[in-house]
């Protein structure tokens, strides 16, 4: 059977910070914001997008290109007008302490 996992499993697991996620769209004003997942994260990219919309309002748009660490910054994204760009980042090898 698979796990269907909430917000809460993924912010706990991963320590994704979405308070600070959407606290900083609100404080940048942004409506229109560009997110970018990590290949082990993209299958809850939508999941983690929806929650984002319901507490800011923000139109979003997913990344769905590589994305090798916050170096990797994507092509033409100056194209997309968007207010903000998030990466979202994960190291399962991390231990608790630094996270």
């Amino acid at each position: 059977m698979i796990k269907e996992w909430t917000i809460e499993d993924l912010n706990n697991e991963y320590n994704l910070d979405l308070n600070s996620i959407v606290e900083k769209i609100s404080s940048e004003k942004a409506s229109r914001v560009l997110i970018q997942f990590p290949d082990g994260l993209k299958q809850y990219a939508k999941a983690i997008v929806d929650y984002l919309e319901e507490k800011t309002g923000c139109e979003f748009l997913i990344w769905l290109g590589s994305c090798f660490g916050a170096c990797d910054y994507p092509v033409g994204v100056e194209n997309l007008k968007c207010d903000l760009m998030i990466q979202i980042g994960h190291n399962s090898l991390m231990p608790s302490y630094l996270n």
